[in-house]
């Protein structure tokens, strides 16, 4: 069974651990991402990671409105990522002392996320999330459908799941709808 938000912040109120954990699957790869796009590297990324949740540990009795705490988690993300961004320019430009160090000046992308980029990251997510409630069938059916690289063909496809190959559209389809109600679209 997969918590909402409000029952996982309760749980962790309460010192629950396993909530705490499944928490933090849960925007891990979305808080990752922020910072990634922002062009911090892997450690940076993970100095992010840690201050949100840090942060998030630290005021957990004061979120509340449990039900927005995707919003809150990206928001605090934008603002670590913005916060290394500057530091790391304000140190670059602390030892600028030459023309040629012009490169050091050239972040990646010194400016937070963009919002469409960011409201693409969360929905993005919030189909993750959608994709992990189905039932092991549906999730490893639309998992080789839509995030493989290269779809597999059907006849592997038909195999993986012990169906018959015929039988894969209507699945599909179904797991489609399943998802587009956990969705609600």
């Amino acid at each position: 069974m997969e918590f909402s938000d409000r029952q996982l912040l309760a749980a962790c109120r309460r010192g629950d651990e396993e909530a705490w954990e499944k928490l933090v699957r849960r925007y891990q790869r979305l808080i990752y991402t922020i910072p990634h796009r922002a062009g911090l590297d892997e450690s940076e990324a993970a100095e992010v990671f840690q201050e949100v949740f840090t942060t998030l540990f630290q005021k957990l009795d004061d979120i509340d409105q449990p039900d927005r705490l995707q919003a809150w988690l990206v928001t605090t993300a934008r603002r670590k990522t913005w916060r290394i961004i500057s530091r790391t320019r304000s140190l670059v430009q602390a030892s600028y002392d030459d023309e040629a160090d012009d490169a050091l000046l050239e972040l990646p992308d010194n400016t937070p996320l963009p919002d469409e980029v960011v409201g693409k990251l969360e929905e993005q997510h919030r189909v993750r999330a959608a994709v992990a409630e189905l039932d092991d069938r549906c999730k490893k059916l639309l998992t080789m459908l839509y995030y493989e690289t290269e779809p597999p063909a059907y006849s592997m496809i038909a195999a993986t799941l012990g169906t018959p190959e015929g039988s894969i559209g209507p699945t599909r389809a179904r797991c489609l709808k399943k998802l587009a109600r956990i969705l609600k679209l």
